[in-house]
């Protein structure tokens, strides 16, 4: 009933906002002062820049940069940088959903699998169930799994393809896990069911009408723009400021963040969210859109124990929704690549501010700026965001270096690997996360998966460490035996489980046409083993036994899928024909001949 009354009165919110106190700011009084409080904020952060805009009512009131946008080049952030928004791309797709939910073509809270036939999910329960509102709430009760995409060259099929593989942490609907493979799987549902690519349909939609011009889907084309964001880390231990790779794997999770834009054209997206869909008189989204977003959906926040100012935060669908100081606000975050950024506006008070900056450590000075941008255009009480979140950063600055000179603290000394090197070298796969390769060059094992290749050091046993780099981060990796004793997998800790990567069979192996070849009958003595291929797979079985599995291994050799310390190997004429197979179990060989 709560969250309902909730609803109701956003929808009043949007329609009916304070535009008589709206009417009566100066902004740019309100804001005297404040360039020099960014400029020292942008000192002892050691961020390069900053770019920041306020909205009151239906115009655009404040834009300005601050800092460089290239320190190299002594370029400044200007109004009309481009930077990628990351994450607030995803209000973009949930809205582009809600206009398909206008048509008729989705449904909030009917199962996906009743428009989109092909959907899968983990299991049945979750096929049979899972809603658009679920997707974009966060509340599938899966939880990132970014290292999926993030880096990855998958396209957007294969991504809605690998959410079966996504095994839920807790249940439907019971709390609330941030997933951009969710908003990436609603992007290739807006195309399936609309008939465009998911950029078209935005572009068209909500670019083109709003004369959001300068935005785009694509940091390589951001790019070949005169001026755009760099991003810039600091180098471990120091203030040296070193550029931060472009993130410009965007094909498949678009949806969930690939936009492009700058103040201005953002601030255009801003108003017409603030005006219930409106922009220049026009219907742009329908407001029954607009509320349908912001209806809380998911808990995004737990009782705080310290600090008051922000309670009650709340995620509808792409927004989360709080009380500020008393004044209702709905806002998200991006960050992907070095850059962060907020778009936030106050329903109410029809006014709203969109922040971004280029160090991959801004994000707590985000929240700093765009808080007391609040404070001084609304005349709140002043709260000292800058010195507490500086303070909290520093802190935790100094707990990392202290712990990175104490490293190993669980190595076992003096081991060895189990194997010679060269055991370890193969592809290794998951089904949803892809493909893993282990090399080895100059002596030393490396990896690769996706955009990130480091080198590897043994650690102990059968686990290898990479080196802890400043971009890319420590690896470590634990490597398993099968029961005939050969490497067959590598476990690694990725987002928030252990992912476990088995070592890749031979291709050959999976080919039908060679699996046809294969199958027949096979006698010893009298007994025969049927050889059968079906399901694009073989089975195996004699008249008295059920079906064994056979899945490829190696060298023309299967292992039993229900008895792992049993294999069957092929014996194979110069023509490529089976002539027998060595059936292996409890280290004991027995033959069978084919049958003529």
């Amino acid at each position: 009933m709560k969250l309902r009354l909730h609803y109701c009165l956003l929808g009043l919110l949007v329609l009916g906002a304070s535009q008589a106190d709206a009417q009566k700011l100066d902004v740019k009084k309100k804001l005297s002062g404040f360039d020099k409080n960014v400029g020292q904020m942008l000192k002892e952060w050691n961020v390069p820049g900053c770019g920041i805009a306020v909205v009151v009512k239906d115009k655009l009131v404040f834009a300005k940069g601050y800092g460089f946008r290239d320190v190299e080049k002594k370029l400044p952030v200007t109004a009309h940088t481009l930077f990628p928004i990351a994450s607030n791309t995803k209000l973009f797709t949930a809205t582009a959903v809600g206009l398909l939910v206008e048509e008729g073509k989705l449904d909030w809270d009917k199962p996906v699998k009743k428009y989109v036939p092909q959907i899968q999910f983990y299991n049945d329960e979750l096929t049979d169930n899972i809603t658009m509102r679920d997707m974009l709430s966060h509340r599938t009760g899966m939880s990132r799994h970014d290292r999926i995409w993030h880096g990855s060259d998958f396209t957007r099929q294969e991504l809605f393809d690998r959410i079966k593989y996504l095994e839920p942490s807790q249940p439907l609907r019971q709390g609330y896990l941030y997933n951009n493979m969710m908003y990436a799987a609603s992007g290739r549902i807006i195309e399936l069911l609309s008939g465009q690519t998911w950029e078209e349909y935005v572009r068209t939609k909500f670019f083109v009408p709003l004369g959001m011009s300068r935005t785009g889907f694509s940091t390589v084309d951001m790019q070949k723009q005169p001026d755009y964001l760099t991003a810039y880390y600091e180098k471990r231990d120091t203030t040296t400021l070193a550029p931060y790779p472009f993130y410009t794997h965007q094909q498949g999770v678009g949806p969930a963040g690939s936009i492009v834009s700058d103040l201005d054209d953002m601030s255009k997206w801003l108003i017409m969210q603030m005006y219930g869909g409106k922009f220049k008189g026009q219907v742009v989204v329908p407001n029954t859109v607009i509320r349908a977003t912001l209806q809380p959906a998911a808990l995004a926040a737990t009782v705080p124990d310290k600090y008051f100012e922000e309670i009650n935060s709340m995620y509808g669908m792409a927004r989360y929704t709080s009380s500020y100081k008393g004044h209702y606000r709905t806002q998200h975050g991006g960050s992907i690549g070095g850059v962060y950024s907020q778009v936030s506006f106050m329903p109410n008070d029809s006014v709203g501010v969109i922040v971004f900056m280029n160090g991959v450590h801004a994000r707590p000075m985000l929240e700093a700026v765009v808080n007391t941008v609040y404070d001084r255009v609304m005349g709140l009480d002043a709260t000292p965001w800058n010195e507490r979140n500086l303070k909290n950063y520093r802190l935790n600055k100094a707990a990392a270096r202290a712990a990175r000179k104490k490293p190993g603290a669980d190595r076992v000394l003096n081991t060895q690997p189990s194997h010679a090197l060269a055991d370890y070298v193969g592809l290794y796969e998951d089904p949803a996360y892809g493909v893993l390769q282990i090399s080895q060059e100059a002596g030393k094992l490396r990896f690769t998966f996706n955009d990130k290749s480091l080198p590897l050091e043994h650690y102990h046993y059968d686990r290898f460490n990479s080196p802890n780099d400043e971009v890319f981060g420590p690896w470590s990796f634990n490597f398993g035996s099968d029961a005939q004793g050969n490497i067959q997998q590598a476990r690694i800790s990725l987002d928030e489980k252990e992912v476990v990567f088995t070592k890749k069979a031979d291709a050959r192996l999976q080919d039908p046409g060679f699996l046809k070849v294969l199958a027949g009958q096979y006698e010893l003595n009298g007994s025969t083993m049927n050889v059968v291929f079906g399901n694009k797979e073989l089975t195996m079985n004699t008249s008295a036994s059920p079906p064994t599995h056979l899945d490829a291994y190696k060298n023309n050799t299967f292992r039993m899928r229900e008895f792992s310390d049993r294999t069957v190997q092929f014996a194979l004429d110069a023509n490529g024909n089976p002539t027998s197979i060595n059936v292996t179990q409890n280290g004991i060989i027995t033959q069978y001949s084919r049958k003529k």
